[in-house]
């Protein structure tokens, strides 16, 4: 058995038990005693999962957070300090030498001190505390190895040490829009500012895709970004990283990434060729007291991002003098970053801010490493570091960095350098940190205060409070560019400087509005005209429109309506596209029948419906085709498929025009019939021509792939790995499921609070709180969050004992 330290002795069969029932469940406890507790510390578990730390300071409180985050997710920090190290390749040899690399380059280069200030009064303190707690349990581990999870024992290594520089890490951001910069240059350069402005979705407005005279379009390829991408990839194991005795001798491709019931789609399928990264958002939305059923104010927040094992959030409550707050958060950092305290409740979304800029430089034919800046060559700064490999003689490396920022990439043959300016470099950048400001704020009035330091992500700000009110605000540090748009690459002679960044509390925001209800979605929610733009590229409206028309019926709302709305799976595109197919003649057969299961549909991508499976492919058709009219073959390589917003496809099928050809109309129907030929005829090959058995959920589906499983044998794989399970929905519904038929995307972590009484909050998670594969809490709640269930999110003490399966004490050494 396990010790105490790693895993809860007591499990529970049933997910989502009443009090009453949990109150039944025996508690097991246990003492630690540990160098740096002043005073004892008491961690309880609940049935969930979740720890509830009761400290008697402040101290006390953060470190006891550290010590039992390590505890539950021991792998995934020492992943976590690698990554922020740009360490690496000492694990897996030299194919992580580009990760770190650019993790070095891209690293925070200021003061450490001023840095951990910006994020809270006491910021050194907490951070130093929770970094202290993580090194706690690490040296627990050297002392009992058998603590350990079993990843490190495939991999044959062991946890090393945190400092407060791997808190402030820049790596987990979600950042924008280097990336896109390249992209839109391939872009333009193939179709022209006029050709890319017709075929892509910009709001508010179009920007001015014109490029500077001085850049050649044709040089900006995804080779600028190789250190860039490299240090956001993710890393994943080959069999020849772990130990003989663990590892799949196979090969690699043995393993399967996608196991629904019926067997997998091609890689030719159009979902995976309309996937595109702009399909991870998020929702949120606040509603006044008035309109609710208790007549508090209600938060609810569902932040989507990449499905791992373990999930990227981490429930905790924190309890100690000038703190009592529970939620959500990335459990390498201290505080809670969703969820709510004794007075108010707050949530985020993405809000699709440009934060970096590219910079184009000549540089020395005689001295590579000088730029030219406003008429004259400058040196750039240089740092050198030496990378350990495993299995190889270290590599020294050498760091180098303009006035704007690091060097990604220099072309000696055409002496060109390429440098990225990031506004999460300035101080302040680490993402989700200020939320510790956020935790102790009482009313809006502190809640907006503490926005003003929260810097990444760009963020829509949702508050909700026990004195009634509701607010949003946008958050995020924004660079004031003038007389350009950012979407290009600009010369780095000094023409295209920021000039500082617009004040955080002069970005938009709301408080009680008449409406009663406030919303976000990733959607375009700048007012109108308001300057500067600071984003031309937001999500398509769908889900923004399905939550405000469920938020405006007029009725009074529950924790249920809730619930129900995080869970909606009705696709408003297809209430648009399918009455098209009414008035078309349908030849006999497969296609007609399918062509009438879509006109009786109701427009839901439920799991069990043959309609919502044969809407997803026709639809994804409908996108690939209408590429293959729309972008000629010479900008195939620059256009991708997920290129084209849905909004858009809709409003060219909607309303065909010229581009169809001389019969608009006749076109556009016949490119309706065609995609749906094309559908019946995939689906037909999945699923057997019966369409009454087809299953949307026997294709979509969520299974959790362990980034070790295609390196070890089967038989350990299935403990590392999680599902399958069918799901509903796409991209494009609330419940958002990614556009790939393997869930690649989407919501694990839910909150849902009714500031009336803070003991009815309820959430998700998924697999589970634990990262250890040995615990019951690995993938006790996959089930649940995979069916659209919630458990209680206890907050009061009396709730909390009611649920309690084991209590950890933390002592100092001489207590």
């Amino acid at each position: 058995m396990r010790s105490i330290l790693s895993i809860a002795l007591v499990s529970i069969g049933a997910l989502v038990l009443p009090p009453a029932i949990a109150a039944q469940v025996q508690t097991a406890s246990d003492t630690v005693r540990l160098p740096g507790v002043s005073q004892p510390v008491e961690i309880r578990r609940d049935t969930w999962g979740i720890s509830h730390i009761y400290a008697q300071n402040e101290r006390d409180l953060f470190f006891a957070q550290g010590f039992n985050a390590a505890r539950d997710r021991l792998f995934q920090f020492e992943m976590w300090r690698r990554r922020a190290t740009g360490t690496m390749a000492e694990l897996i040899g030299p194919r992580a030498l580009d990760h770190d690399i650019g993790a070095r380059l891209l690293r925070f280069r200021g003061s450490l001190r001023d840095e951990l200030s910006h994020y809270h009064p006491r910021g050194v303190e907490i951070v130093t505390a929770f970094v202290a707690g993580i090194n706690a349990y690490i040296e627990l581990t050297e002392a009992n190895p058998d603590l350990l999870p079993l990843e490190f024992r495939i991999l044959g290594t062991k946890p090393e040490r945190w400092t407060p520089a791997i808190v402030i890490s820049r790596h987990n951001g979600l950042f924008r829009n280097a990336s896109r910069e390249i992209s839109m240059a391939k872009i333009v350069h193939s179709l022209g500012p006029a050709g890319a402005a017709d075929l892509l979705d910009f709001q508010p407005e179009t920007p001015v895709l014109t490029p500077d005279s001085t850049i050649d379009l044709a040089l900006l390829t995804e080779a600028i970004l190789r250190y860039y991408s490299a240090s956001r990839s993710t890393i994943s194991f080959d069999p020849a990283d772990v130990l003989p005795a663990f590892r799949n001798n196979v090969g690699k491709d043995s393993t399967t990434t996608c196991r629904p019931p019926a067997r997998c789609p091609a890689r030719a399928s159009p979902f995976e060729l309309a996937e595109r990264a702009s399909a991870i958002g998020s929702n949120n939305w606040v509603v006044a007291g008035e309109r609710t059923f208790g007549q508090y104010p209600m938060m609810a927040n569902d932040p989507h991002r990449v499905l791992r094992v373990p999930s990227l959030r981490y429930w905790v409550h924190l309890v100690g003098p000038g703190w009592n707050v529970i939620g959500g958060g990335e459990p390498a950092l201290p505080g809670v970053s969703i969820g709510h305290n004794e007075f108010g409740a707050w949530g985020l979304t993405i809000f699709e801010t440009d934060q970096e800029d590219l910079y184009v430089y000549d540089t020395n034919p005689q001295n590579p490493r000088q730029y030219r800046y406003g008429g004259r060559w400058v040196d750039m700064e240089i740092e050198r570091e030496r990378i350990g490999v495993r299995d190889a003689p270290s590599v020294e490396v050498e760091l180098r960095y303009t006035r704007h920022g690091p060097v990604l990439h220099h072309d000696s043959l055409r002496h060109k350098a390429y440098a990225l300016r990031a506004a999460w470099l300035e101080l302040g950048g680490a993402p989700y940190l200020a939320s510790l400001r956020i935790d102790q704020a009482t009313s809006w009035e502190e809640f907006r205060a503490a926005c003003d330091y929260f810097r990444t992500p760009s963020e829509n700000m949702v508050w909700a409070d026990r004195a009634g009110n509701i607010g949003w605000h946008a958050t995020g540090i924004t660079p004031l560019r003038r007389g350009w748009d950012g979407m290009l690459p600009v010369p780095g002679d000094g023409r295209y400087e920021w000039d500082g960044f617009l004040r955080i509390l002069d970005l938009p925001h709301l408080t009680n509005p008449p409406e009663g209800w406030i919303a976000t979605a990733n959607a375009n929610n700048l007012p109108r005209g308001y300057r500067p733009i600071v984003g031309y590229e937001w999500s398509t409206p769908f889900r923004i429109s399905r939550i405000s028309e469920v938020l405006a019926s007029g009725r009074r709302l529950t924790l249920m309506d809730m619930q129900q709305l995080q869970q909606d799976e009705l696709t408003i595109a297809a209430r648009v596209l399918v009455p098209l197919l009414a008035p078309l003649d349908l030849s006999a057969g497969a296609v007609r029948d399918a062509a009438h299961r879509l006109l009786d549909w109701d427009f839901v991508l439920d799991s069990d419906a043959p309609a919502a499976a044969i809407y997803a492919f026709w639809e994804a058709r409908i996108i690939q085709n209408l590429w293959r009219r729309l972008v000629p073959d010479r900008a195939r390589d620059a256009v991708r498929v997920g290129d084209l917003s849905l909004r858009r496809v809709v409003e060219w099928v909607t309303v065909p025009d010229g581009r169809f050809g001389p019969s608009p109309t006749i076109a556009r129907d016949e490119l309706l019939i065609s995609s749906l030929q094309e559908a019946v005829t995939e689906l037909t090959d999945l699923l057997g021509s019966d369409q009454a058995r087809w299953r949307y959920g026997r294709l979509k589906h969520v299974y959790y792939e362990h980034a070790l499983a295609p390196a070890v044998r089967p038989e350990i794989r299935d403990r590392l790995n999680v599902g399958p399970l069918p799901r509903g929905g796409y991209r494009y519904t609330v419940n958002n499921t990614s556009g790939d038929l393997n869930q690649s995307s989407g919501a694990t972590f839910r909150i849902i609070i009714d500031t009336g009484n803070w003991d009815l909050a309820v959430g998700t998670n998924a697999p589970g709180q634990s990262g250890d594969p040995a615990s019951p809490h690995y993938r006790d709640l996959f089930v649940s969050w995979a069916t659209g269930r919630y458990f209680p999110i206890l907050f009061s003490r009396k709730k909390v004992e009611s649920a309690t399966e084991q209590i950890t004490i933390l002592r100092g050494s001489e207590q």
